[in-house]
């Protein structure tokens, strides 16, 4: 089950994007925006938000190795899109990993420059992924039937 995150949620998300080898800095201050996939009090999914002014950085998109490819990653991301959808600067992504993938979804690779100034404050931004993390900005919801 799709769910807003729970406080007592973030040790298990903390783990899994270890598992993931994905940063963990600044999870903890923008969990209030993170969604998890529950399936019997296991987090077994998780994607958040950071929201600055008008401006969403989706980050720690995290499936657990053993429900890899049954869809749970894909109806999480749309979920975390939805959430977001609206915001007038536009909702990014940083990835060294998942660029493909991201692709699927409707996002397309822009220019590091061309991030909206407010996402700067962003730990993902400033220490948490390598400069050579590509950037990502979402453009349709109808490219994201993934």
């Amino acid at each position: 089950m799709i769910r807003q995150a729970d406080p007592q949620d973030l040790p298990a998300v903390l783990a899994l994007l270890a598992e993931a080898n994905l940063p963990t800095e600044g999870v903890a201050e923008h969990f209030h925006s993170f969604f998890v996939v529950d399936e019997g009090g296991r987090i077994v999914a998780s994607a958040g938000l950071e929201r600055h002014g008008d401006a969403a950085l989706l980050r720690s998109l995290a499936v657990s190795t053993d429900v890899r490819r049954t869809g749970l990653g894909a109806a999480l991301l749309r979920r975390a899109l939805h959430e977001a959808n609206g915001r007038s600067d536009g909702i990014y992504a940083l990835t060294t990993t998942a660029e493909a993938y991201l692709s699927r979804f409707g996002f397309e690779r822009v220019s590091r420059s061309c991030l909206p100034a407010q996402l700067l404050g962003s730990r993902e931004l400033q220490d948490a992924c390598p400069s050579s993390a590509v950037a990502m900005k979402w453009r349709s919801a109808a490219a994201s039937a993934g």
